[in-house]
């Protein structure tokens, strides 16, 4: 079992961050002070992490550079030309083409910082910068904005990218790496930034037509690494409470200004995600809802996170309030990253994904259940995908047996309450040690 812990450890907790920590090298080394202008380049294993310093960028091709060709707009590779983008410092070309391996969009910035070239002129003002960024930068390629199972991948490693770097500060300035000319951001999750930076957050587009001199970059860790957090993390077996995550939710919680109400320990408060979409929807939802109701220490509740009627810190705060959090496999189980750590979440079906939530639950450090009988949960009707035409489980409807849900519900609140109220005498000094 310990070796299974140091491995869990190595994972997905801060010896992942170690990894990252142990694998920097210098690809180019200073020519001099760096005060006075010269550069560094330092990244880890693949480019999947960078720092520069006095950093070259030369976007005044910036139009043009997004006329090239590509899978992902968002994403066009090797956009650089030979000097637009570098540093005066001596490059160890060899050192850096050896990391390319992970070329690709949300996994490495070789695909960006593959063509960095050393520049014979100091980076520092004067006529080879149309703008100087003094103020710290953070660059970052965003999975799915739309999505919070995948946008807080992104935020997840940004946070870990601050313990490579040794930095928590807010004074930064974020950075999208978007290779479109669109210089709006727009994002369902805003306020979730100011956990990272209290000045908004940019493009790229906003520098086009510019040489830019930036004096401290961060090229953050991205969310589709191999092997990275959390979206491409294999945990090993019987190991849960990744310490790094639990770190990220507290974190989040009072930078956030998120409250948690302790009153009433022997409560047990319970939140049903309803859905309005078209697919994953609980055909008996009221059934099962006042089924709750009876379950005396229950407080039951049902949300639908729709963003135009609920903003998102109200979502967040309603899910941190929540002792059980329940609901169809969707995007909106995220929200258990922000549960008290005494609480569980109940997916309520999985749709035949059934390490998607059960992993993060176990980064997370929570109680999960799922669904455990087929012959107990039925089918609107078939679902078949609209992008492949095969049936598909996630694009249907289900109705849940009243009395097998009480099973799983109950026995879990049970569990649950006893985790509340012994969280809250231990805060009350009740409980002493011989």
């Amino acid at each position: 079992m310990e070796g299974k812990m140091e491995l869990f450890w190595t994972q997905a907790d801060f010896g992942y961050v170690k990894k990252v920590v142990d694998s920097l090298a210098i690809l180019c080394s200073p020519k001099g002070k760096i005060a006075e202008g010269a550069s560094q380049l330092i990244c880890s294993a693949q480019l999947r992490y960078c720092r520069a310093r006095n950093l070259y960028m030369d976007l005044r091709r910036y139009r043009q550079m997004t006329e090239k060709q590509g899978t992902y707009r968002s994403f066009l590779e090797d956009i650089f030309e030979e000097g637009e983008i570098g540093g005066n410092c001596e490059l160890d070309i060899n050192r850096l083409r050896d990391n390319a391996r992970h070329k690709s969009p949300l996994q490495s910035w070789y695909a960006e910082l593959g063509g960095y070239s050393s520049v014979d002129f100091k980076v520092k003002e004067g006529e080879q910068c149309d703008e100087i960024v003094t103020r710290p930068t953070v660059f970052i390629k965003l999975d799915a904005v739309v999505n919070m199972y995948h946008h807080f991948c992104d935020f997840f490693n940004i946070y870990a990218s601050q313990h490579v770097n040794g930095s928590f500060s807010d004074d930064v300035q974020i950075v999208i790496w978007d290779t479109t000319l669109s210089k709006e951001f727009r994002d369902p999750f805003i306020e979730t930034w100011r956990a990272f930076t209290r000045h908004p957050v940019m493009k790229l587009a906003q520098f086009q037509g510019k040489r830019v001199c930036f004096k401290d970059v961060v090229f953050s860790l991205l969310a589709r690494m191999q092997q990275g957090l959390y979206y491409n993390t294999y945990l090993t077996p019987d190991c849960r409470g990744s310490g790094l995550m639990q770190a990220f939710t507290k974190h989040l919680v009072p930078r956030l200004g998120i409250p948690q109400d302790s009153r009433l320990p022997e409560r047990v408060r319970v939140t049903l995600l309803s859905r309005s979409t078209k697919h994953r929807r609980i055909v008996n939802e009221n059934e099962l809802v006042n089924a709750l109701k009876t379950v005396g220490y229950f407080d039951v509740s049902v949300v639908d996170y729709k963003f135009r009627e609920f903003p998102f810190l109200e979502q967040i705060k309603t899910s941190h309030n929540s002792d059980i959090f329940m609901g169809i496999h969707g995007a909106g189980l995220t929200h258990m990253i922000f549960l008290p750590d005494w609480a569980g979440v109940f997916e309520m079906f999985n749709t035949e994904d059934p390490r998607c939530y059960y992993d993060l639950a176990r980064l997370r450090g929570i109680e999960y259940i799922t669904w455990e009988k087929g012959d107990k949960i039925w089918k609107e009707a078939e679902g078949y995908s609209p992008t492949s035409g095969n049936p598909s489980p996630k694009f249907t409807n289900y109705t849940l047996d009243v009395e097998e849900l009480m099973r799983l519900v109950t026995g879990l609140g049970d569990r649950v309450r006893e985790r509340k109220m012994e969280r809250h005498a231990h805060s009350l000094g009740l409980f002493t040690t011989s």
